[in-house]
C-alpha cells in the first residue's frame, strides 16, 4: 500500500514547491511532492500532494504542514505505481508551440512535445514561470532571433534548455544546476526526449555549478542567450556575473520572480548596462533583457 497527504494551499505556496530544496533533508526515503491547480477558474486554490510508500509519521506530517497553511488530508491508496498516480493529476500544458506532458498523457500532433517525469521532484513546466519562459523563447524564434551560444542556469529538469535547442538546433548549449540530482534528472529527461548530450553544436553539455562558477561556463562565454529561472534573490546576486557572461547585444531571460520583485530584479540588470525588452505580466513575471552592444 501507499499513502497520500493532500494539503490545500494558495498559488504562491504551490508554485514554491518546484523551487524549494528537499524539505525532508537526508530522509532515506522522502515522499514525492507535487502541486497542482485543480480548477483554472479558481487560480489561487492549489493543492500540494505528498506520496509516501508507508504511513507518514507525525514528524513527516509536521514537515509537510510547514509548506502550506491548509489542513492535511491523509489517504491510504491501493497497491499501485504511486509515482504514476502522482503524475496523473498534472495536466499537460501548452506554451506557444510547446506541449509539455507527463507519461500519463499522450503527445500532441503538430506540437513540439516534451516528456518530463514529474516523479523526479523538479519543476515540470506547470509552473507559470516555466510556461512563460517557453512562450518567450517561442516568440523570439518567431521574430527571427538566432542564438548560437545558449546557457540555462538552474536548469531543474532541463526543460528550458531542451526548448531552446528545439528552436535553435545548431547552437552550442549548456545546462547547469547547483544540485547534482537535477543534472542527473536532466540527463534522464534528455534521453526520454531524444536530446543529444555532448560538447558540440546541437548537443547539450551538463555541469553542476554554483551560479557561473564553472570552467565549462567560462569556456563557452560569452552567451547570446542566457536563461535563468530561479528566484529573485539569486537573480539579483548574480546580475553582475550574468551580464558579464552575456555577449553585447545578447538576450537574458529571467524568471522565478513575483511581480512585486520585478522592479528590483530589473534595476540590478539595467544598472549593469542592460535594457528591459519585455517586463512580463501577471503575478509571476518573465523578464526579457538585452545587454547593450
Amino acid at each position: 500500500m501507499s499513502w497520500r497527504v493532500t494539503i490545500p494551499c494558495n498559488r504562491a505556496e504551490g508554485e514554491a514547491v518546484g523551487d524549494m530544496e528537499e524539505p525532508f533533508g537526508d530522509h532515506p526515503n522522502p515522499p514525492v511532492i507535487v502541486a497542482d491547480e485543480p480548477d483554472e477558474h479558481r487560480p489561487d486554490d492549489w493543492r500540494i500532494h505528498a506520496y509516501f510508500e508507508a504511513e507518514p509519521t507525525a514528524a513527516e506530517l509536521a514537515v509537510l504542514a510547514g509548506l502550506a497553511s491548509g489542513e492535511p488530508v491523509i489517504e491510504e491508496l491501493a497497491d499501485e505505481d504511486w509515482v504514476t498516480r502522482s503524475q496523473a493529476g498534472l495536466q499537460p500544458i501548452e506554451a506557444g508551440r510547446f506541449f509539455v506532458r507527463t507519461p500519463a498523457h499522450p503527445p500532441r500532433e503538430g506540437a513540439i512535445n516534451f516528456l518530463i517525469d514529474a516523479g523526479l521532484a523538479f519543476g515540470t513546466g506547470h509552473h507559470h514561470t516555466t510556461r512563460g519562459c517557453l512562450v518567450a523563447l517561442d516568440r523570439m524564434a518567431g521574430e527571427g532571433k538566432r542564438f548560437g551560444r545558449i546557457a540555462d542556469i538552474g536548469t531543474g529538469t532541463g526543460l528550458l534548455a531542451f526548448g531552446a535547442m528545439a528552436l535553435w538546433p545548431d547552437a552550442l548549449a549548456i545546462a547547469t544546476d547547483i544540485d547534482p540530482i537535477s543534472i542527473d534528472v536532466t540527463s534522464d529527461n534528455a534521453a526520454l526526449n531524444g536530446v543529444a548530450l555532448g560538447e558540440g553544436p546541437g548537443e547539450l553539455a551538463l555541469a553542476v555549478a554554483d551560479g557561473m562558477a564553472h570552467p565549462a561556463l567560462a569556456a563557452r562565454a560569452p552567451f547570446d542567450l542566457l536563461i535563468a529561472n530561479i528566484l529573485a534573490g539569486p537573480l539579483i546576486e548574480l546580475a553582475e556575473d550574468f551580464v558579464a557572461a552575456t555577449a553585447p547585444g545578447g538576450t537574458i531571460l529571467l524568471a522565478g520572480l513575483l511581480d512585486t520583485q520585478a522592479d528590483a530584479v530589473t534595476a540590478a540588470y539595467v544598472e549593469r548596462g542592460c535594457r528591459l525588452v519585455e517586463p512580463g505580466t501577471g503575478e509571476w513575471r518573465v523578464l526579457v533583457l538585452e545587454r547593450s552592444a
